[in-house]
C-alpha cells in the first residue's frame, strides 16, 4: 500500500501535465508558399534597397572617418572595504581618420594599458558606483580616454572614443 500511492501520484501528475501541455499548445503558424516568400522577400529587399539610397536623417557619417573596435572588453573590478564589489564590462572603439585603422591595430596593447589605467581611476574614484550610466558619469569618462588616447597616439590619428557597451555585475 505505501508504493501505490506515489505510484498512483505520478501517473496522476504525469497526465495532468501532458493534457495541459496539449491544451495550451500554441497554433502553429501557417505555412507560407516559396512563391509567397520570395514575392515577400523582394519587397523587403527593394525597401532596405531605398532605405540605403536615401538616408532618413542629414546626419550622415563622416566618411573620412571610421570607427575601429578595440578587440576584446576591458573587466574592470570596483573596490569597495577592501572587496571587490563589483565588476565593470566595457567595449570600446575608436574613431580614427579613414585608413588609419592598422595603426590601432598595431599599437593596441598600447591604447589598451592607457586606457585601462583611466578605467582603474575612474572606478577607484567612484565613477562607477550608482548610477554609473548616468550621462555626465559617461562624459566625463569619454572625455578622459579621449584625452589619454591622443595623448598616446597624437590627435591626428584618434578622433574620439565611443563607449559600445557597458554592464557592472554587483556582488
Amino acid at each position: 500500500m505505501k508504493f501505490l500511492i506515489p505510484l498512483i501520484m505520478l501517473f496522476v501528475g504525469s497526465g495532468a501535465g501532458i493534457g495541459a501541455g496539449l491544451f495550451l499548445k500554441p497554433e502553429p503558424e501557417p505555412v507560407e508558399s516559396a512563391e509567397e516568400e520570395a514575392a515577400l522577400k523582394e519587397g523587403e529587399d527593394a525597401a532596405v534597397s531605398e532605405e540605403i539610397k536615401a538616408p532618413e536623417s542629414s546626419d550622415e557619417a563622416d566618411p573620412t572617418m571610421q570607427y575601429v573596435k578595440l578587440s576584446n572588453q576591458f573587466v574592470i573590478p570596483v573596490v569597495s572595504d577592501n572587496k571587490i564589489a563589483s565588476m565593470v564590462v566595457v567595449s570600446l572603439n575608436v574613431e580614427v581618420p579613414a585608413g588609419k585603422d592598422q595603426i590601432i591595430y598595431d599599437t593596441e596593447p598600447k591604447i589598451r594599458d592607457a586606457f585601462l589605467r583611466v578605467l582603474f581611476d575612474f572606478a577607484n574614484i567612484g565613477g562607477f558606483d550608482g548610477a554609473f550610466t548616468d550621462n555626465n558619469n559617461l562624459d566625463v569618462l569619454r572625455r578622459n580616454l579621449r584625452e589619454i588616447a591622443q595623448k598616446t597616439m597624437g590627435s591626428d590619428t584618434i578622433n574620439d572614443v565611443l563607449i559600445s557597451d557597458i554592464a557592472r555585475q554587483d556582488y
